[in-house]
């Protein structure tokens, strides 16, 4: 009898799992293992609305492999030392794990191969398993080592061979092992989670998957920034705990439609971030293109964004839809983004953080490389671009029905009149006047009051 072990990360799913087919065909008996990580579960990166959805995302693997005859085994402590002592437990000969680009990730893999070398088990890194295309796969013709700049790494990214998804595998055996009971929603971190909070897991990611591509994504071209529409996938979830795949996804598409075109090069924006990061993991604290710019610092004015209460009712609806329901409008992210570090002056990491205590799709390459793009010290070729919030709102939000559902205290405003209510004698009390830069500074690149 052969044993393997596949430790379970960012790829909770059977469907399409190269780490999991993989460890089926090498062993004849199989430990599907996920390890609550003490240093993921003592960090800041642990939140409510994260972790109520991977206790979900959880239960529906494990109710999946039992399915197919097996069942999550489940530690908790250090991942290395659970890791090592399961295959110790199992004397198995090969642990296979999905690539991942986070520096913690990294360190992570390092790890696990120094340990797991001293236990004579081989350490099977699979690429691909949470991007479609290998991180390290595409780079410029300069020899450089990842794209700076998206549209040329779209046109590469376009031109290289796709695999085809993996079928999940019919049968798992797996050997006598002891594992924890899995997580309650509240278990691994304190706090409550979002109210409006979505379900985590495989099934209920694959059902919306289906919904959205028989309904919806034909119109993602012409109608994914529409705020009030809500028309965009809500896959992005999913896409970050691994319940589904972005291979599978890019698959199911049918390319010759515009929005699938549309939705597509989303799927290749992700991927994009992940390559960057990649190659600079550095890039999620440190500014990508140093821009020199001196960030303003006052605590009352960030608290003011992150609550919802900047006097500008199209901001103040995306941060609080991002508290109600832990996920934001992806025009309301860039929106809310542009504001806090273009207008407000204050920096880009703050903003970032205070999305990722809240966002249950909080992906450090995704989040943190947009962050950069909206502050000027990422990828974006436009670094001084500025989205003022009053024309956003005009083309995007033209009827004040997103804003209506998320500030409330506006709704009898008529229209677009929502978006400018200083115009019409609402108090200060009920809602608050537009604030400008911290500090109490004038605006110097926008006419907010236009």
């Amino acid at each position: 009898m052969s044993v393997t072990i596949v430790l379970f990360t960012r790829d909770l799913r059977v469907h399409d799992n190269p780490a999991l087919a993989a460890a089926c065909r090498r062993g004849s008996d199989v430990v599907p293992l996920f390890v609550l990580d003490d240093g993921i579960t003592s960090g800041a990166f642990n939140a409510p609305n994260r972790a109520a959805f991977l206790a979900a995302a959880l239960q529906e693997l494990d109710d999946e492999l039992r399915r197919r005859g097996g069942r999550l085994v489940l530690r908790r402590g250090d991942v290395i030392d659970e890791a090592a002592r399961v295959v110790a437990e199992t004397d198995a000969a090969e642990l296979h794990i999905a690539d991942d680009v986070s520096a913690y990730s990294r360190r992570r893999e390092g790890r696990l191969r120094e340990r797991l070398a001293s236990l004579d088990c081989n350490l099977v890194v699979h690429a691909g398993s949470t991007t479609v295309a290998d991180p390290s796969e595409l780079t410029p013709s300069t020899g450089r080592d990842h794209f700076a700049v998206f549209t040329p790494y779209f046109r590469r990214w376009q031109e290289i061979p796709r695999r085809k998804p993996i079928a999940p595998p019919t049968r798992i055996d797996v050997p006598a092992v002891s594992g924890a009971s899995l997580p309650r929603a509240d278990a691994t971190c304190p706090g409550a989670a979002s109210p409006q909070l979505m379900v985590g897991g495989e099934r209920s990611g694959r059902a919306l998957l289906t919904r959205w591509l028989r309904r919806s994504v034909q119109d993602y071209d012409e109608r994914s920034d529409d705020l009030a529409g809500d028309m965009t996938s809500h896959l992005s979830p999913y896409l970050h705990f691994g319940c589904l795949s972005a291979t599978e996804i890019l698959d199911r598409l049918d390319l010759s439609d515009s929005g699938a075109q549309a939705f597509a090069r989303q799927l290749c924006w992700r991927d994009f971030h992940h390559q960057v990061l990649a190659a600079r993991p550095d890039a999620a604290t440190v500014d990508y293109r140093p821009r020199g710019i001196s960030w303003a610092t006052d605590d009352l004015v960030f608290k003011s964004w992150c609550e919802g209460r900047t006097g500008y009712p199209i901001v103040d609806a995306g941060m609080r839809q991002l508290l109600t329901q832990g996920w934001m409008h992806g025009r309301a992210r860039l929106i809310a983004a542009s504001f806090l570090a273009k207008t407000l002056r204050i920096d880009w990491r703050l903003g970032a953080a205070h999305f990722e205590r809240w966002l249950v799709d909080g992906d450090i390459a995704n989040n943190r490389m947009n962050w950069q793009w909206a502050a000027g010290t990422g990828t974006d070729t436009r670094p001084n671009r500025v989205l003022n919030p009053l024309r956003q709102a005009e083309r995007f939000d033209p009827l004040g029905d997103y804003v209506r559902r998320w500030v409330p205290e506006l709704a009898h405003l008529e229209g677009k009149s929502i978006h400018r209510p200083w115009r019409h004698g609402v108090p200060h009390s009920v809602y608050p006047p537009p604030m400008h830069s911290a500090g109490g500074e004038s605006q110097p690149t926008l006419d907010l009051f236009s």
